[in-house]
């Protein structure tokens, strides 16, 4: 049966993706067929939801940039009640639950209180971004690492950003959540020696039938988020690896033919 993947009492972390139900790992489906109840954020995507049976109980959690419905320790909580009363719980995460996924908070809660916790990946949006575009994320002889960095900052944190770090000419810097921060990113690291004219590429609902990728530079990072982007969530790939191969800066959006493929 599948609830015998989740003991009662049992908690698993899940990362559910970039938001395309077919980017889902096969573990990560069973898991969620195999909940009673089922805790997930505002990023989960709609296709991911419905999977989720009709007899598991849904709780939102609704965590999103600037909009968060929930705080992490009431998250916290909740999962830890849920799971000492019994429940075969599943967390669903937005991407990876180890890459800005907050996992470590609700891993160091359960585990303060005996609970057995697991993690299952998933797919990060910086991948799906770069697969959806036909870019690569490391080039041969020229983008030799990648750099994964949240932008979401508070107050004077920028100031703590190791920007010359970040700023690696032989590296791909994938951002998340940086598109209220696009003016700072673009200063900080042109300051740090990053040419004004790097390739950057911006994907907003990376993997979704909506999803749009507009390709720019480093200097003009600021104009192109203030217009050819919208509500959803961005992810910023900065270097030479992503540059696009058909020419100067383009915006395409998702056709039902690509969906098809």
């Amino acid at each position: 049966m599948a609830e015998q993947l989740i003991a009662p009492g049992q908690v698993w972390l899940v990362g559910a993706g970039p938001g395309d139900p077919d980017l889902l790992t096969r573990k990560a489906e069973r898991l969620i067929a195999a909940a009673s109840v089922v805790f997930y954020d505002a990023l989960v995507g709609a296709g991911v939801l419905a999977l989720i049976p009709q007899h598991v109980r849904r709780v939102s959690v609704g965590k999103r940039s600037g909009r968060h419905s929930k705080d992490q320790g009431t998250i916290d909580d909740l999962l830890v009640e849920a799971a000492l009363a019994g429940e075969r719980v599943v967390r669903l995460k937005g991407g990876d639950p180890s890459i800005f996924g907050r996992s470590a908070e609700e891993l160091e809660a359960l585990r303060e209180h005996g609970i057995e916790v697991c993690v299952c990946p998933g797919i990060t949006a910086a991948s799906a971004a770069a697969a959806s575009a036909g870019v690569s994320l490391t080039l041969r002889g020229r983008s030799r690492r990648l750099v994964l960095a949240t932008a979401h900052l508070r107050g004077e944190e920028s100031a703590g950003l190791d920007w010359k770090a970040l700023a690696d000419p032989e590296a791909t810097l994938a951002i998340y959540m940086g598109k209220g921060q696009a003016g700072t990113i673009a200063r900080e690291l042109t300051a740090a020696g990053m040419a004004p004219d790097t390739p950057v590429l911006l994907v907003e609902n990376a993997s979704l039938p909506e999803e749009r990728r507009f390709a720019s530079r480093l200097d003009l990072l600021p104009l192109a988020c203030a217009t050819a982007t919208g509500d959803g969530p961005v992810v910023i790939l900065v270097g030479d690896a992503v540059a696009p191969a058909r020419g100067p800066a383009f915006v395409e959006a998702r056709s039902e033919a690509q969906l098809d493929r």
